[in-house]
């Protein structure tokens, strides 16, 4: 045995990156927390306070994250944030995107021009440059996750269900596209569950009667075989 060879055995391995966008709530933040033992999380969030909450619990569990308070539809931010990923790792095993943005329900014909350019921004246009992005840093080998949620057509649903059927066509797209090169994309589907966006479409809704954003967390990642 060589000198080197003792230093190269007592290296601690890089670990594997799981980027997950829209960590600082909800599923994001139970998804993050889940994949904490097996990955180091990038927790990408725009409410810091979230995120600083999801560190504490992920360190709990003996895990470690790097927290990202940002805007994914800064393409400028979202591009800096990559480049360092990769600097720092050299890519990331996972993507999981659970970011967007819920606009209040209302008629097709009273819709708030502010709510659906940023639903637009949130849901459709970050996705034009998060994909290329996290295709470069998941590489052939990689997996990412996306999360459907169909309200298209549905009656006071034009911001979030148009936006949000968007987004999933284009997750879709780049599935097939896939199929044999990787990255290994897959459209998840998760049950009704008890969280703010949620609550802001049925306020009066009984949260006993939905699921936990923690149960949905393990459900949803067994499905994607990462339990």
């Amino acid at each position: 045995m060589q000198p080197g060879d003792i230093d190269a055995m007592t290296q601690t391995p890089e670990p594997q990156i799981a980027i997950v966008t829209g960590a600082s709530r909800g599923l994001g933040f139970a998804l993050a927390e889940a994949l904490a033992p097996r990955f180091h999380v990038v927790a990408v969030g725009r409410t810091t306070g979230g995120l600083e909450d999801l560190d504490d619990r992920i360190k709990a569990r003996g895990g470690s994250a790097t927290l990202a308070p940002m805007d994914i539809t800064k393409a400028d931010a979202m591009a800096q944030l990559c480049r360092s990923i990769h600097d720092r790792w050299g890519g990331a095993a996972l993507w999981v995107h659970t970011a967007v943005h819920a606009a209040p329900l209302a008629p097709a014909s009273h819709m708030a021009p502010k709510d659906f350019d940023k639903s637009v921004s949130t849901n459709v246009s970050a996705m034009g440059h998060l994909v290329p992005y996290m295709a470069a840093l998941l590489g052939t080998e990689g997996q990412a996750l996306f999360f459907d949620d169909p309200h298209a057509g549905e009656r006071f649903y034009g911001h979030y269900g148009s936006t949000k059927a968007a987004q999933i066509a284009l997750a879709r797209s780049w599935a097939a596209e896939t199929v044999k090169t990787g990255p290994d994309v897959k459209v998840l589907t998760p049950r009704p569950m008890n969280t703010t966006t949620r609550m802001r479409f049925h306020p009066g809704e009984d949260k006993d009667a939905l699921a936990t954003p923690y149960a949905e967390a393990a459900r949803l990642l067994a499905e994607a075989g990462l339990d």
